[in-house]
């Protein structure tokens, strides 16, 4: 028997888990360049006015769900699911994507109104 582990499901497909231990490292490897990257604007580039709040925001927002899509596909074991599963979690994100967008505008527009 090999060292994948193989479950047999009802229909006789056979399901492979692939993540080995280099896949590991390698998404290790891209959530700790996107949190560094993020160290970076939050420590150097936005104290020192190379990017200002309001451009660092949306570039967090776009950095935090890509480390989110990483550790949903790779560690919870999305990106090996059916389609339908997959979808079942992937609109709610989106909606709550929108939800996050809207709530930063809008905290935008209480901000520009105590200047």
């Amino acid at each position: 028997m090999s060292s994948e582990h193989k479950d047999i499901h009802a229909e006789g497909e056979v399901h492979e888990e692939t993540m080995t231990r280099g896949k590991i490292i390698n998404v290790l490897v891209i959530l700790l360049a996107i949190t560094t990257i993020e160290f970076i604007i939050a420590l150097y580039l936005v104290p020192k006015g190379f990017l200002t709040y309001h451009s660092a925001n949306p570039i967090y927002i776009v950095l935090t769900l890509a480390k989110a899509f990483y550790i949903v596909a790779y560690f919870m074991h999305l990106k090996f699911e059916k389609v339908a599963l997959a979808y079942a979690i992937l609109v709610p994100i989106l909606f709550i994507i929108g939800l996050i967008l809207v709530l930063t505008n809008e905290s935008h527009h209480w901000i520009d109104l105590r200047l």
